[in-house]
């Protein structure tokens, strides 16, 4: 007779069961590192190319302006299409006409602010809320702070601050904006898809200016 102790079905069970769960724990988690790591690679690249770009149009634009100046003619920029507004007053007596328009473009709040694609029918726009915001076309490095220092997304509608390329991704991964680089590129540039990456945007919050407006 043997002294052999058998284990039980259903312990023998559970011991298979936690291995695999283990061993496809452990792929899964190989597997999301070299994700990840692609994804990484990506990024780096995609950040060089806008870098270059940026660039270009910086050089083209000087080099426009000297040609111009050579030649004695004036240097006449293109127009720009992109505006940051800023509502600055409240919600006392606003006419109904601005107070529909400040909430087409979710200035619902003194101190909001939001990127606007500039055409004649958003100028007329900015034209009637004048007393009620402040605006201007904002340059790369504006856009790119306010967006890492400030930036938070619309996710499920809540306001989702924006410390993870995953937050961007996993709402705007199907337009190819994967990265915040790629959302100030998007932004910036006024690409096919800015009007999904600006209203995944959640209107920036911001201070009051020393001394008030």
């Amino acid at each position: 007779m043997s002294d052999k102790v058998l284990a039980p079905e259903t312990l023998l069970k559970q011991r298979k069961h936690a291995q695999k769960t283990a061993a496809d724990k452990a792929a899964e988690k190989v597997a999301n590192k070299k994700a990840n790591r692609q994804k990484r690679q990506v990024i780096f690249k995609r950040a060089e190319q806008y870098v270059k770009e940026y660039r270009q149009i910086e050089r083209s634009e000087v080099r426009l302006r000297r040609q111009a100046k050579q030649t004695g003619n004036f240097f006449v920029p293109a127009q720009p299409k992109l505006a940051f507004v800023i509502r600055t007053k409240g919600i006392n007596k606003i006419a109904p006409k601005p107070r529909k328009v400040l909430q087409l473009l979710r200035l619902l709040q003194i101190n909001n602010g939001v990127f606007i694609r500039l055409t004649y029918a958003t100028t007329q726009m900015l034209q009637i809320i004048t007393p009620y915001a402040a605006w201007g076309t904002p340059n790369l490095k504006t856009v790119k702070e306010l967006i890492y220092k400030r930036g938070y997304g619309k996710v499920n509608k809540q306001r989702i601050p924006i410390s993870d390329n995953r937050v961007i991704e996993e709402t705007l991964g199907k337009y190819g904006i994967i990265c915040v680089e790629d959302l100030v590129h998007e932004i910036y540039t006024v690409g096919p898809n800015f009007k999904v990456a600006n209203n995944f945007l959640w209107p920036f919050k911001l201070s009051n200016p020393t001394g008030g407006w």
